[in-house]
């Protein structure tokens, strides 16, 4: 099950050349290179900060001068690239990358780094690839509305695709933990699941519920290992089959219900709310609606946890992202998720920032993603192989800089005093 190009490459107000689907592929022009090309060319380094890389254009001619050797050289393959660029530099880039007609000799992580600390020392807009923190997004519910269609785009195109360059044991698609920061993928998202189970102080009989489950490896972890039962939400059904597959194979189908339901129609009374990288998706605008659901559904002395990437500050919607691979999603600031908390009596209780932990994961997919790189381009075609190495390279090269960051949020109900007087409990027993 696949994307297509044109499916992936939608309406844009922008010529799209070349033909979706063929990388590397130009249309023909005069290979020469005039002043003006040269002067666009400069002035494109003064907009990111004249980092140290070179400018290549399509005669072989280079622009920009650096001390010793670059970190690499942006190539356009053609006149149309360039000027492209100059037109919507935050949507074109992106795709102007994956066609092929732009290529990045060297390290295309430090290159995307170098770039976006050159673009954050003069406060610009950054270039495309680079994780973004989307506009305001109010999403809609399954049943009428664009939530559902915009998980659809990411994931569910297909398992055999994540299962590729995800953990083994799991099939985590959020931030491992690595307490040891030699772990292999899967020591490090067991690491993750068992961290938030010892937060959340987890015991044998809580009732647990899960928004946003995944591929439901965190839910058969927590009944498994920590003897609770768990409802599971999630509206991907793609996910949801495999993970009621995975709860029968492991003779857990009668403590864990994965439901295929958006998370407004979470119902009941638990002991534990929880939510692993869902929050990007639910919109800022939605915060005080999620903590009045949680308010409702937590029992008086019981504890949540959310777990998101999120942001130092919140920032504007960067086009290529949004657009071509997380249409809808929103990385919050500090400041944005407590309006899931001020308005609905929910005290924070401990705050941790794992970014570069989610770095050691991002490489750890790049790695497995570029070993399946060929395999995966014959499933699906080398436009798809091209936009994902940028995206799963350009989040490596925002939480390496600091573009972005990861949050976990522990919580409780205002007047619970059931509390523990130390982070004990957080350590491994």
């Amino acid at each position: 099950m696949g994307i297509s190009a044109n499916h992936r490459f939608d309406k844009t107000g922008e010529e799209l050349l070349p033909a979706p689907g063929k990388p590397g592929a130009r249309p023909p022009a005069d290979q020469s290179v005039n002043q003006l090309d040269r002067f666009v060319a400069g002035k494109l380094l003064d907009f990111i900060g004249h980092p140290p890389i070179l400018i290549q254009l399509w005669d072989g001619s280079t622009i920009g001068s650096v001390p010793g050797e670059p970190v690499a050289t942006m190539q356009f393959q053609d006149r149309g690239s360039l000027y492209r660029i100059l037109r919507n530099p935050e949507l074109n880039w992106g795709d102007c990358f994956a066609e092929g007609r732009i290529e990045v000799k060297g390290n295309l992580v430090d290159f995307l780094q170098t770039v976006y600390l050159g673009l954050s020392s003069r406060k610009s807009i950054p270039l495309p690839g680079q994780l973004p923190n989307w506009h305001l997004h109010l999403n809609s519910k399954l049943a009428n509305g664009s939530a559902a269609s915009d998980i659809y785009h990411h994931y569910d195109i297909g398992n055999n695709f994540y299962r590729r360059w995800l953990d083994q044991t799991a099939m985590q698609y959020t931030c491992a933990y690595y307490p040891d920061p030699g772990m292999s993928l899967e020591q490090a998202q067991l690491a993750k699941m068992d961290y938030v189970c010892r937060k959340l102080q987890l015991s044998s009989g809580q009732e647990v519920v899960e928004a946003g489950c995944g591929w439901g490896g965190f839910a058969l972890h927590m009944a498994e290992h920590y003897g609770v039962r768990v409802k599971a939400y999630n509206i991907s059904r793609e996910q949801i089959r495999y993970a009621k597959v995975q709860a029968q194979q492991r003779g857990l189908g009668e403590r864990v219900e994965f439901i295929l339901d958006d998370f407004r129609n979470i119902d009941g009374h638990y002991d534990v709310f929880v939510s692993i990288g869902m929050l990007e998706h639910v919109g800022s605008q939605n915060y005080p609606l999620l903590g009045g659901i949680i308010g409702r559904v937590l029992k008086p002395g019981g504890r949540g946890l959310i777990h998101s990437i999120g942001r130092n500050r919140a920032k504007p919607v960067n086009a290529w992202i949004e657009r071509r691979i997380f249409p809808g999603a929103y990385p919050p600031s500090l400041r944005e998720i407590m309006d899931i908390f001020e308005p609905n009596h929910l005290s924070v209780l401990d705050v941790e920032n794992l970014r570069l932990h989610y770095a050691l994961t991002l490489q750890a997919w790049l790695n497995r993603f570029e070993q399946s790189a060929g395999i995966i381009q014959e499933e699906m075609d080398e436009l798809f192989v091209r936009t994902w190495r940028l995206y799963l390279s350009g989040s490596l090269a925002a939480f390496r800089t600091g573009d972005l960051q990861l949050f976990q949020v522990l919580f409780t109900p205002a007047h619970n005093n059931d509390l523990p007087w130390s982070r004990a409990h957080q350590l491994p027993g």
